[in-house]
């Protein structure tokens, strides 16, 4: 094959009558139809002339549109890098520096903001949410399909930033090979059909929403439901007309809020999925309850897409993530060691197999950190096999905190919050949350000059530094903060002070 992940994906749709996506407004839009956004957009890199392996950042909101650009890019064997619409203009930058981004499009209002930072070295491109801008007016009069840019298996598809608790965010760098083998196997294990129909509400910037759910529907030829974001009514509204829903905890905690929701509503549905967070025991048995469906609970992370998931037949037991997925290898490690550990021992999560990715762009020692000299994955999630060889995941090894979905990391926040002339120091954690699954929560030392600290002044203070999600859902004040004799904040400590915070 001259373009591997393409042909997959993309190629066999060409001319294709077959409904590839529905929206609200009752209008759909054919596979034949995607493929001719994919072509006009690829013509437009051809003739800005972008090369294999110049990285394009897209940052506009979840649209076909989104879905073209991504087809594109495949198409012309550039690195593809989603950008969180709602990322500040600061946070962005961030990323176009650290990648070296030949080509951002976005949206006009955006696009002027990045061009007026300093030191800008990128080419822009705008692309209005309905299609218009200056990238369409590039487009060659459209006459089909043109080969593919020759890539290998081996070559990188696309950049997804992650983040841990150094506060400085990684490109994790995935290939063709890794999309690939995490596809098929799931399309197949998931038992995905051109005959499905997905509600499809995650967002498009993050594995779930497109090398999920998005790959997974193009490679079996299903169609979905495309919704720009989760909205209780129209996901109720649309369930009798779909098979399938992939969900973050935080979608179904809501769902089961409402009295409209009932084993008759669903019995449609041959399968509901959730990950990107942990679900409670207490939302998976009520939604059973409501519905007779038992949620299907999967695990995977930025840097290896899926890599666990309960049964499709069978018992799914509630609070683990089921089994590794067929050719991935999974291991529980004692994280200091590296010594295998026996079943029922807590411990590291390592995995190794096609679906895991390169390595962190431009950090070639944070990756060698990362992996064991046999290959294996350190994924930093402590978990282990119970008596029946199910996966439990414990907790991380590292301070991320997963809210909605979304991965939020402690330094970035606290670096703001300490810049903040009113705090004395912060320290930022996770607590569990009936509907975020986690929520932020800051804890805040004051100076001593500003004892009555006002909370809606540091949201404020933050809503211009911060993506909204990543800001505190709570702050909670002391006078300290409890260390290790090395001055190291003991956040095991808060979470275990607080654990109950929401459950008041």
């Amino acid at each position: 094959m001259t373009n591997p992940l393409f042909e997959k994906l993309f190629s066999k749709h060409e001319n294709s009558e077959r409904i590839f996506l529905s929206f609200i407004d009752g209008s759909f839009l054919t596979y034949g139809e995607y493929i001719k956004i994919v072509s006009q957009f690829s013509s437009s890199f051809r003739a800005m002339g972008l090369k294999p392996g110049d990285r394009v950042a897209l940052k506009i909101k979840k649209s076909k549109f989104f879905l073209g650009i991504y087809g594109a890019c495949i198409h012309q064997g550039l690195i593809f890098l989603p950008i969180n619409d709602k990322y500040t203009t600061e946070e962005t930058f961030f990323f176009l520096k650290d990648s070296q981004t030949r080509l951002l499009i976005s949206t006009g209002q955006e696009v002027n903001k990045l061009k007026n930072t300093p030191d800008s070295f990128f080419h822009t491109e705008t692309l209005e949410n309905n299609g218009t801008g200056s990238l369409s007016t590039l487009a060659e009069p459209n006459r089909g399909l043109a080969n593919p840019k020759r890539r290998t298996s081996k070559d990188i598809a696309a950049l997804l930033y992650t983040s841990g608790t150094t506060g400085r965010p990684k490109a994790a760098m995935i290939t063709q090979e890794n999309l690939i083998s995490n596809v098929k196997t799931l399309t197949e294990y998931w038992k995905f059909t051109a005959e499905d129909v997905l509600i499809h509400a995650l967002p498009v910037y993050h594995t779930h929403g497109l090398f999920v759910a998005t790959n997974i529907v193009l490679f079996s030829g299903a169609s979905m439901f495309f919704l720009e974001k989760f909205d209780t009514e129209m996901i109720l509204s649309l369930m009798p007309k779909a098979t399938t829903l992939m969900g973050v905890p935080t979608y179904y905690s809501r769902l089961l809020e409402t009295s409209k929701l009932s084993k008759d509503l669903i019995k449609g549905l041959r399968l509901v999925i959730s990950g990107s967070a942990p679900l409670t025991k207490k939302s998976s048995d009520r939604f059973f309850e409501k519905t007779g469906k038992r949620i299907l609970e999967r695990y995977g992370m930025t840097e290896t897409n899926m890599i666990s998931s309960n049964p499709y037949f069978g018992d799914r037991k509630s609070g683990t993530v089921g089994f590794p997925l067929p050719g991935i290898k999974l291991r529980i490690c004692d994280p200091e060691t590296g010594i295998k550990l026996p079943k029922g021992k807590v411990g590291e999560i390592e995995i190794k197999g096609k679906n895991v990715f390169k390595g962190y762009w431009g950090l070639p020692e944070k990756t060698r950190e990362n992996f064991r000299s046999d290959g294996f994955f350190r994924t930093g999630d402590l978990g282990k096999f119970d008596n029946e060889g199910f996966l439990e995941i414990s907790s991380r090894l590292k301070d991320l905190i997963i809210t909605g979905g979304l991965n939020v990391y402690p330094k970035e926040v606290e670096k703001i919050l300490d810049s903040c002339p009113k705090v004395k120091e912060s320290a930022v954690i996770g607590l569990r949350h009936s509907d975020f699954g986690e929520a932020v929560v800051a804890i805040i030392i004051s100076n001593n000059k500003n004892n009555g600290l006002d909370p809606n002044y540091l949201k404020s203070y933050l809503e211009s530094k911060l993506a909204k999600y990543k800001c505190p859902k709570a702050y909670i004040f002391q006078n300290s903060l409890p260390r290790n004799p090395l001055g190291k904040v003991l956040k095991s400590l808060l979470r275990e002070k607080y654990m109950n915070f929401f459950n008041k």
